[in-house]
């Protein structure tokens, strides 16, 4: 976090005295939960929604509160956030990670408080002062208030996950970070008109007009911060003379006594009937919040757990989409400093414990030519896994010339390491892991390339068993088959010993590796009859030995 935001109270410093602590009252009206920071004081903590959090500031403390989003810390506190974030711990000893809103604050005499999008902006905020001894007018009429929703509204360039940067933080250049010597104004940019239109109240860059966004309070006076407060209601403008009521004197005393208490009773109904409205929904949302936890948190070994707000957040409202399949959509994210895809799975009648099931299956295999889960959410009907990013995205995009670049198709060699790098994949699935998967949909568009084009296979685990299906392609645009003749006509070989129809006579993975890779040969006598056409054949083919998965292997996938 940027420390020139500190700068903006430093000469303040010289006024603090030293006196009784003042407390701070910080709530989150979001509809989303908020991880708190406080330096020096508090450190921080989580809020769900409706949740509030008091601090005692001691007499003398600058210092700074400001929301983080988008967390997930451990048992002990130590995790990440995606805005705001400080070093990873819940508790926070230094400033944050931008963007984030800051609420800055000098207890002297008198106090000095301050709203800084200094290092942009994630949640709307009010730092309003709690009047001492409850008292209005004692020169503290009004603090700052940052209420306006900047995220949705962020300039492109801008753009962050889960916030909006400042524009110094972007393009750090003078004229957007107003820092040259001496200087105590600068002139408007288009994104500092932005924010000042946004949130009058804050300031965006050190040497703003500290008059109109610097306020002040009496020492002694209590102050409370809400995160998403509500909108500014100002009071109305006077009437004129034409539509000014009638003097309340000529009315009977009577009428006006009813109607008031008429007005009072109506209002406390409809304020008891929203109260328990509000009570039910918010202790449904924490019940189904435990009965997610208690599922997922009784089961060893799984992947990390998202919420779809954070998914949301990573892949900026599931904007970019990296492809589309049988199971659903794929968008590229990010979360923390990591690079994700994310797979939004079509809903098919799948049950969380189902799902829950898959995630466990698929979570607890890890090989170097399988896409690693990262992690998974399921709330409600959302079901939603995490994978690593494959920079050069899917086979088919190269051997079909679809990928959005002009370089050449893929060479023989290149070829050649992806069909190992598949079959090693195919091995450890049906042969090495504990829990055997048979994939059932081997095809382009489910291998996956790195950015050395090394073949990773998708989407083990989730097909579904159809009869009626392909299960693979084959590629039309082959341009250098020719110079590597005798190549071919072994890996021809070896696909014409796969196809045999007697099970019993086909290679196991572990063996289509060493041919392959050279360590031995295919299988000279090969029977060239590819089409059962006798029941005793049919009774053959349908030996499950070789290359097969075993009987008792664990297919998984949506049943």
């Amino acid at each position: 976090m940027s420390s020139s935001s500190t700068l903006h109270l430093l000469p303040l410093f010289l006024l603090l005295p030293v006196g009784s602590a003042i407390t701070f009252s910080i709530s989150n009206q979001c509809s989303y939960t908020v991880w708190p920071a406080a330096t020096p004081v508090g450190g921080g903590t989580r809020l769900d929604p409706g949740a509030s959090w008091t601090l005692n500031m001691p007499a003398g403390t600058s210092g700074r509160v400001w929301p983080r989003t988008g967390c997930l810390f451990d048992s002990a506190g130590n995790g990440s956030c995606q805005t705001g974030d400080c070093a990873g711990a819940l508790q926070c000893t230094v400033s944050g990670k931008t963007p984030a809103t800051l609420a800055e604050y000098t207890l002297g005499n008198p106090d000095y408080l301050d709203i800084s999008l200094v290092d942009g902006f994630n949640v709307p905020m009010d730092f309003l002062p709690v009047p001492a001894n409850g008292q209005k007018g004692q020169g503290c009429s009004k603090g700052p208030r940052c209420a306006a929703n900047i995220t949705s509204q962020c300039p492109s360039q801008l753009k962050a996950p889960g916030g909006c940067n400042n524009a110094c933080t972007v393009f750090n250049e003078d004229k957007y970070c107003c820092i040259r010597e001496g200087g105590k104004t600068c002139e408007p940019t288009t994104y500092s008109v932005f924010f000042i239109r946004m949130c009058p109240d804050a300031y965006s860059y050190s040497y703003d007009d500290s008059s109109s966004t610097m306020f002040t309070c009496p020492s002694g006076t209590n102050y409370q911060v809400v995160f998403c407060p509500p909108a500014n209601i100002t009071s109305l403008p006077p009437a004129t003379n034409a539509s000014a009521p009638r003097n309340p004197a000529t009315f009977p005393r009577s009428r006006v006594f009813g109607v008031v208490l008429g007005s009072v009773g109506s209002l406390i109904v409809l304020l008891i009937f929203i109260t328990f409205f509000a009570y039910k929904l918010r202790t449904r949302r924490h019940r189904e919040m435990e009965e997610v936890y208690e599922e997922f948190g009784e089961l060893p070994g799984m992947p990390t757990r998202f919420t779809f707000q954070q998914l949301e957040e990573a892949t900026d409202q599931f904007r970019d989409k990296l492809g589309e399949g049988g199971f659903g959509s794929v968008f590229e994210g990010q979360y923390a400093n990591e690079k994700i895809a994310v797979k939004r799975l079509d809903q098919a009648g799948q049950g969380k414990k189902e799902f829950l099931a898959e995630v466990q299956t698929i979570g607890g295999i890890h090989h170097i030519n399988l896409v690693r889960l990262i992690g998974f959410c399921a709330e409600k009907s959302h079901r939603l896994l995490v994978y690593e990013y494959m920079p050069k995205g899917s086979l088919d995009k190269w051997i079909y010339n679809r990928h959005d670049n002009d370089a050449p198709p893929l060479d023989w060699q290149t070829r050649c390491k992806i069909i190992t790098h598949i079959a090693k994949g195919l091995s450890y699935l049906h042969e090495e892991c504990m829990k055997r998967i048979a994939h059932l949909d081997v095809k382009p568009q489910n291998i996956l390339l790195d950015e050395n084009f090394n073949a990773k296979l998708s989407d083990f685990g989730l097909k579904k068993v159809k009869s009626d299906e392909l299960a693979y392609l084959i590629d039309k645009h082959s341009t250098d088959m020719q110079v590597h003749k005798q190549e071919v006509l072994e890996m021809m070989k070896l696909a014409m010993w796969c196809l045999q129809i007697d099970s019993k006579r086909r290679p196991q993975m572990s063996e289509v590796i060493k041919v392959l890779e050279g360590h031995m040969n295919a299988e000279s006598k090969i029977d060239h009859n590819f089409v059962a056409t006798s029941q005793t054949m049919f009774g053959i083919a349908e030996n499950t030995g070789s290359s097969d998965p075993p009987q008792a292997s664990y297919l998984s996938g949506p049943r």
